[in-house]
């Protein structure tokens, strides 16, 4: 049982972020006409809520395309994915942060073969195939709180999400862009 306890309290603190996000009514601030009347109306204090939201998101597992979006949709493809960028960083950060210390490398101290076998891997080229890992999956919140519980060292999780997320973020933007003027 003790080697899981660090994954329970990870599952805890989720589960107590969630709680505090119904608690104070947060919930509808997820939405993507939310995300973009702030990024609207207000050009400083809505980047800086954007980024916030965006982090605390992560953290509760909405996923980084709703962000992405919102903010492409109301600043457009250059302006929306660099403020997009800015917040994935953030959001990664926030979630290496908090997740690595309530749950530290609980992954590595699991007793299972397949689960040493895909830490190795990780392990030997960890930059690689986290910038893989963001091309293919981005901020997806469930990567993120695995990364954290990796083991693997925060600049080697950083250097791979800063070379890995341009590229799906510069893609989603023609998408959501494309989207837009077409559709909506």
């Amino acid at each position: 049982m003790g080697r899981y306890r660090r994954l329970l309290a990870v599952l805890l603190f989720v589960a107590i972020l969630l709680g505090i996000v119904e608690w104070l009514g947060l919930r509808g601030h997820f939405s993507l006409a939310y995300l973009q009347q702030q990024l609207a109306g207000h050009p400083v204090g809505g980047v800086a809520a954007f980024v916030a939201l965006f982090a605390l998101g992560n953290l509760i597992q909405i996923p980084g395309w709703v962000f992405l979006a919102s903010a492409v949709l109301t600043l457009g493809q250059l302006g929306g994915g660099l403020v997009t960028y800015l917040a994935a960083i953030v959001s990664c950060i926030v979630t290496f942060v908090s997740v690595r210390t309530v749950g530290g490398d609980a992954l590595q101290r699991l007793d299972s073969p397949v689960a040493t076998r895909l830490l190795g891997h990780l392990q030997a080229r960890p930059v690689g195939i986290i910038a893989l890992l963001r091309m293919l999956f981005q901020t997806l919140p469930a990567l993120n709180y695995t990364l954290a519980l990796s083991g693997v060292p925060f600049r080697h999780y950083l250097s791979g999400t800063l070379l890995g997320l341009p590229l799906p973020i510069a893609a989603y933007c023609l998408f959501f862009d494309y989207l837009a003027s077409h559709w909506l």
